[in-house]
């Protein structure tokens, strides 16, 4: 477990321990989790592919914990536009597509929806690149410069359906979710494939004696099976993005439905303060936002009495 505010720190540039050597050995570790996995990511292994030692490597990076997420927000950098990876880093910049700069900066916009799906491509995209990313488990993860603007970006996406703060923010949260969980998937069927050398469809194609088993107790999956159901499988996240975004576009559809609530009702103000009145489901409507400024207003009337 990384010292949070020692994280925040090391991602955010504002501790002492910051610069090209930083730079070197997170560049480092990521190559080595591209090539060899996770797993194969320690100080001592750095340490021999820099030419370092490894207590100088800890004068730069406190702790593994801490490596991880440096590393993560590193190829987060990879859905920044070119031109703003340029500003914030010496680096050369990796190359994106313009399919995804549009979706980053809303230039060329092709609706919500569209723009929506490039972010989430881009983002399940970037996980197979690094599939090391699926194995970063940890809940509470502090973000980094990077990843802040990616979320950025997806939020000014979304915001423009118009939906309520709080929706726009479950929204990027929903589709982010379905692309970590898909990732995860992938990664798990290509590290499965290559340590046994077999696919996972030439895996379940080879169960016959599985599908010997079917018979009437299972009588959906049976005939679904005997129907082809299974033969030409449609791509999961292709299907379940788009599933996805359906039911954003029907939470939108339905909000444009719905009419203000200040605007389809006459709104009825406190006669003493001028707040609005909650309406009374029962009884006499209300004059008055509270007790207080009931009494208020009897005062009032009872010293201008003659």
């Amino acid at each position: 477990m990384a010292d949070v505010e020692r994280s925040t720190a090391l991602l955010w540039g504002t501790g002492t321990r910051r610069g090209l050597s930083l730079e070197r050995i997170v560049r480092c570790a990521v190559e080595l989790a591209d090539a060899e996995g996770l797993p194969a990511v320690s100080m001592r292994r750095l340490a021999e592919r820099l030419g370092f030692t490894t207590m100088a490597l800890y004068r730069h990076v406190p702790g593994k914990a801490d490596l991880l997420a440096l590393m993560r927000d590193a190829v987060m950098a990879e859905l920044t536009p070119t031109e703003a990876r340029a500003e914030a880093s010496t680096e050369a910049p990796t190359e994106i597509s313009a399919e995804v700069a549009s979706a980053a900066t809303g230039s060329e916009s092709r609706g919500w929806r569209a723009d929506l799906e490039a972010w989430a491509r881009a983002c399940i995209e970037l996980q197979q690149r690094h599939p090391w990313l699926a194995d970063l488990g940890e809940e509470r993860q502090i973000p980094g410069p990077h990843g802040v603007a990616s979320f950025e970006r997806a939020l000014s996406v979304a915001a423009r359906t118009g939906l309520p703060p709080a929706q726009v923010i479950a929204v990027v949260t929903l589709v982010g979710d379905f692309v970590d969980g898909a990732a995860r998937k992938l990664a798990l069927a290509a590290r499965t494939e290559q340590r046994t050398g077999v696919s996972d469809e030439e895996w379940w194609g080879a169960r016959s004696s599985l599908y010997d088993q079917l018979d009437e107790r299972y009588p959906t999956l049976t005939r679904l099976y005997e129907e082809g159901g299974y033969d030409a499988p449609l791509d999961p996240f292709e299907f379940g993005l788009r599933r996805v975004l359906d039911g954003v576009e029907a939470l939108v559809a339905e909000a444009g439905r719905q009419p203000d609530r200040n605007e389809s009702r006459n709104v009825t103000r406190c006669a003493a303060c001028g707040k609005p009145v909650e309406h009374s489901t029962t009884g006499r409507p209300r004059t008055y936002c509270s007790p207080a400024c009931r009494q208020r207003a009897h005062r009032r009337r009872g010293a201008a009495a003659p």
